[in-house]
């Protein structure tokens, strides 16, 4: 055990000796630990916001004013651009050499370890994905940061809940303090992030003593980033006005588009990802040519670089023009995934808001075309806009509305966020089941509203569990032979089989105990007649959920297992105390891997 462990636990005794002595109760003891978490939370924004601006000072800026290149203007040497943020791939190759790990398990990782494994984080991703994060995003890495402040809010927060040998339940929750502290504190939005890691991170199942903690874990981060930067938001928007209800309609359609447009944004992000997975180069030259493509988008169209939010912004107050916004829409798409997919660490949350911005702004721009008269705003299609492709993508409307009510200050907002966003998620729910962040957990057979229980069942395969010895009995076998057979054996089902060895049935010792008294149909009734001919049965290749569900549609203990490719041919069986005997061995061992870590 190293030095650090051994006085980690040393504080951790002396501690948990001491709280007994001072006679609180356990949510009073959860309210303070809040407020120091939220505290952290703050702080931890603040030193996150800090670096990234230090790195794009020390590359970006000095880089700018060293060639004399202008974002207004042409110039031959614009086309240096392209190495800003391949540099941020080469700056990023370190943390990839020695610390890998880390920066693979990005924020759907982190909702892995939340809700499946027991909240307990490691402390060390705070500053290795915390600082890969940095780079990407002060190089102009087409990124957000807010995941990464989630990340290193929750960690706080499930550190604290370590110190204090927290149970499971209470783990999480304070795991969700710091993630919503560290949103809140990026965007000036305390009720915002309450919602985010009640909805996104504890996946909306909280108690109202958890929630207490949440909104004042929340608060506390609020007033300490209002302390240090000013009552300011990462991201600022003009105050919203609707001029007519019949602009419903309009939000409506809107609503729709957003809804596609966040399906295909999804669809084209893990594409992207997959095309980068199979080419065969080596893994550490991957964030150094990604950085080189984003960057040549970025000479064309630089408002792709970064989290994009003073872009944002001048598209709320409604300039450029539709044709730009709308060629934004697949340029941030197509750079977002390249930056994110060729291994540059960062977040999606920021990269949504810019996609709904631009895709809003330019339905607003057709839109003031279509109806002149009407003095449409598009500055307030591209807000609504914003909220409705993040509520899309992420499947999370309430953080989404909230978010926009708190950025705007405006009550008007409420009304047309929720159509869109309602719509828009809606949509984006019917042509993909996961959202932006479940996506590779689906993939790898992880559902997090499933549970742990389910998600190691479906981890465990049938062909890992079941029996091959199988004993089976002909199906020509008649009472009397079959009731000697069954007395000399302890199971009770048997698979029927015939000639040719192939399983034509099943039958169990209730199947015929109702005919067994009848001596004089003993020699007279074969098996086959008494056994079911419909038989369920499971393949090597499906999960130990599959298989139970199927013993429970029937209320039978054993299932035979079939070849996939011929379900007559009999290969092994199956039986209910195999499952619950592998799902038990399965929990210890993850249980003794949580531990340790």
């Amino acid at each position: 055990m190293s030095l650090a462990a051994r006085l980690f636990r040393l504080i951790q005794k002396l501690l948990t000796a001491a709280i007994p002595r001072l006679h609180i109760s356990e949510n009073t003891f959860l309210i303070a630990l809040a407020v120091i978490i939220g505290v952290l939370g703050g702080l931890g924004n603040y030193l996150f916001r800090q670096t990234i601006e230090l790195v794009h000072l020390l590359v970006v800026e000095q880089g700018l004013a060293f060639f004399h290149i202008a974002f207004d203007q042409w110039a031959p040497q614009r086309l240096l651009l392209v190495l800003f943020p391949a540099v941020g791939g080469l700056l990023v190759l370190p943390l990839w050499i020695f610390f890998g790990k880390d920066l693979k398990s990005g924020f759907a990782g982190f909702l892995v370890k939340v809700n499946l494994q027991g909240a307990k984080l490691p402390l060390r991703p705070i500053f290795t994905r915390g600082l890969g994060a940095a780079i990407t995003l002060g190089t102009g890495g087409s990124a957000g940061q807010e995941g990464p402040i989630a990340v290193i809010g929750g960690t706080i927060g499930s550190q604290f809940g370590k110190l204090f040998r927290m149970s499971g339940d209470r783990l999480k929750v304070l795991v969700a303090c710091g993630a919503a502290a560290g949103v809140a504190a990026t965007f000036n939005a305390p009720i915002a992030g309450v919602f985010f890691a009640t909805e996104i991170v504890l996946l909306s199942s909280f108690e109202l003593a958890s929630f207490t903690s949440i909104v004042i874990a929340s608060g506390m981060a609020t007033v300490v980033s209002r302390a240090l930067l000013g009552n300011i938001s990462e991201l600022t928007a003009p105050p919203y006005f609707m001029h007519s209800f019949w602009e419903l309609v309009l939000y409506l359609l809107l609503g729709g588009l957003i809804g596609a447009l966040a399906t295909g944004f999804i669809e084209l992000h893990f594409r992207i990802k997959d095309l980068i997975d199979a080419v065969r180069i080596p893994r550490l030259a991957k964030p150094v040519l990604g950085g080189l493509v984003v960057g040549a988008i970025g000479v064309g169209l630089p408002q792709v670089f970064g989290n994009g939010y003073e872009f944002m912004e001048t598209v709320l107050h409604g300039e450029h023009a539709w044709a730009l916004l709308a060629l934004l829409v697949l340029a941030k798409a197509v750079a977002t995934s390249i930056t994110l997919g060729s291994g540059l660490p960062g977040g999606m949350f920021a990269p949504c808001l810019f996609l709904g911005a631009v895709a809003g702004g330019a339905f607003g721009h057709l839109a003031a075309l279509a109806f002149p008269d009407v003095g449409l705003s598009p500055g307030a299609y591209a807000l609504v806009g914003m909220g409705a492709f993040l509520s899309a993508a992420t499947h999370a409307p309430m953080t989404a509305i909230f978010l926009l009510f708190e950025i705007t200050d405006s009550y008007q907002v409420i009304i047309p966020i929720m159509l869109t966003c309602v719509i828009g998620t809606s949509i984006a729910r019917h042509f993909k089941k996961d959202s932006l962040e479940t996506v590779e957990l689906s993939r790898a057979g992880i559902d997090l509203e499933a549970g742990k229980e389910r998600n190691i069942m479906k981890a465990l395969l049938v062909r890992d569990v079941m029996a091959r010895d199988v004993e089976t009995v002909p199906e020509n076998m008649t009472l009397g032979q079959f009731a000697e057979f069954t007395a000399s054996t302890r199971h009770t089902n048997f698979p029927l089989v015939n000639a040719e060895g192939e399983m034509t049935g099943i039958i169990s010792v209730q199947d015929f105990m109702g005919v067994v008294f009848e001596r004089e149909l003993k020699d007279l009734v074969v098996i086959k007649e008494l056994a079911t001919t419909d038989v369920i049965t499971v393949t090597e290749e499906e999960n130990l959920d599959q298989a139970l569900r199927k013993i429970g549609y029937r209320n039978i203990e054993q299932l035979p297992v079939v070849a996939a490719d011929n379900p007559r041919r009999l290969v092994g069986i199956i039986s209910r105390k195999d499952i619950i005997s592998a799902y038990n061995r399965a929990l210890m061992s993850r249980n003794l891997e949580d531990e340790d870590e």
